[in-house]
């Protein structure tokens, strides 16, 4: 079992997407969790409306610190990826194990601004997006890559637009 983190600033939209897309399609290869720089401290609700629209569980998924992930105790992560521009600049805590980490940005669907159609298919878009990448990166045969392999492969995945 694999252990990812998704990152962004607030936790609130696109690394809870990432997090809820990677348990389903990842399930009993993958263990998927997100967090947050500066967690906005609730998800928001159009993220969790979509999620519910497509059958995801998310009575679990919360705002939370990275903080909880460098603890004494915190799972070991295999992998962490940024989801946000900003999560990427900025200084991470340091990981035990040194996880594989990758840069998945995707734009901020909570940022759209306008009517409600307009913020929901950004939502959707944004995971579209999010998962297209997920969906490659489940494909790959982490078995038979070696680290250098794995990691250009990842990094491949994050240079992708996703919207293809």
């Amino acid at each position: 079992m694999h252990n990812v983190l998704f990152l962004c600033t607030g936790n609130s939209a696109r690394s809870i997407l990432a997090e809820a897309i990677l348990g389903r399609a990842g399930a009993g290869r993958f263990r998927a969790f997100s967090a947050g720089s500066q967690p906005k401290g609730k998800v928001h609700p159009m993220a969790i409306e979509l999620l519910r629209r497509l059958n995801y569980p998310v009575a679990d998924l919360r705002s939370k610190s990275w903080d909880e992930f460098a603890l004494p105790g915190a799972p070991k992560l295999d992998f962490v990826f940024t989801v946000c521009d900003r999560a990427a600049a900025e200084v991470c805590p340091v990981w035990p194990g040194q996880p594989m980490s990758g840069h998945w940005g995707v734009p901020d669907p909570a940022a759209v601004e306008g009517e409600e159609w307009e913020r929901r298919a950004a939502f959707s878009e944004t995971y579209r997006m999010l998962e297209r990448r997920i969906l490659a990166f489940v494909a790959l045969p982490l078995a038979s890559l070696d680290r250098m392999s794995l990691q250009n492969e990842v990094d491949r995945i994050g240079r992708e637009r996703g919207d293809g």
